[in-house]
């Protein structure tokens, strides 16, 4: 025991300033990893879609014209998104349970950064997501989306009482409960560590929380800590998922 306290005191001391402040943000890349690998599952599913999609071809045409997506690009969302959305309950709207089903391959039990993804899918807050936030969502992971909207994100990740600010227990929240679900084991000095790290170099006016401001400046100065909100894959989704050709309502 005594050996592994002395270990992870040894590890804390090698870490540099922004490996600590880099490591705060564990939580947000491991989010998004699985998301994408569990959307990636969905991809690799073949079978045809319970449901038809309730969206006409001028919504595609729409959402393309707002997004970083092609017209192609949408209609292959949706057809990941009809089969997100009818797995459980065949109604067209991706519902918590469905959710959880395609990342964590498990309909039931309480997951906080499942439920935080979830909150910010769903936009309108009631509590289902639909296409038009599926598509919203997605497209600030995208390669094109402006800088902006990548750290408007993740900011709003870690606010998880909604209050306009990042707080110490908001992060230490995030961290303790991703580690759970990854089977990674920090000591709690390295954590309260970890978090000190961060708020000495964010909270600029040092009143113990990080405002939008004070976030902005603290990514712009530590770019890889934006790094996991671009996912390369979505620069072309529809070489991951081709069977939207079959449906699609662009002309050859």
């Amino acid at each position: 025991m005594g050996t592994a306290a002395s270990s992870s005191t040894s590890r804390s001391s090698s870490l540099t300033v922004g490996e600590k402040v880099c490591a705060a943000l564990i939580p947000c890349a491991v989010v998004l990893e699985i998301l994408i690998y569990g959307f990636a599952s969905c991809f690799d599913d073949r079978r045809s879609s319970p449901v038809k999609p309730g969206h006409t071809f001028d919504d595609v045409t729409r959402l393309a014209r707002n997004s970083p997506f092609s017209v192609n690009e949408v209609e292959a969302l949706l057809e990941l998104f009809n089969r997100l959305s009818n797995s459980i309950i065949t109604d067209g709207l991706i519902h918590k349970e469905e959710l959880q089903l395609a990342l964590l391959n498990s309909a039931g039990g309480e997951n906080l950064f499942l439920n935080r993804v979830f909150d910010l899918f769903d936009e309108k807050q009631n509590g289902v997501i639909e296409f038009e936030e599926f598509v919203h969502v997605l497209s600030i992971f995208h390669p094109h989306a402006p800088m902006e909207q990548k750290i408007d994100f993740a900011f709003r990740l870690y606010d998880l009482r909604r209050t306009g600010f990042i707080e110490r227990e908001e992060v230490k929240e995030m961290i303790v409960a991703t580690l759970k679900e990854t089977g990674m084991v920090l000591s709690e000095e390295i954590l309260e560590e970890i978090i000190d790290n961060t708020f000495a170099d964010a909270d600029a006016d040092m009143d113990g929380r990080i405002n939008k401001d004070e976030w902005r400046n603290f990514v712009i100065r530590r770019p890889q800590l934006l790094k996991n909100m671009t996912l390369p894959s979505l620069r072309d989704v529809t070489t991951g998922f081709p069977s939207f050709i079959f449906n699609t309502g662009v002309d050859d």
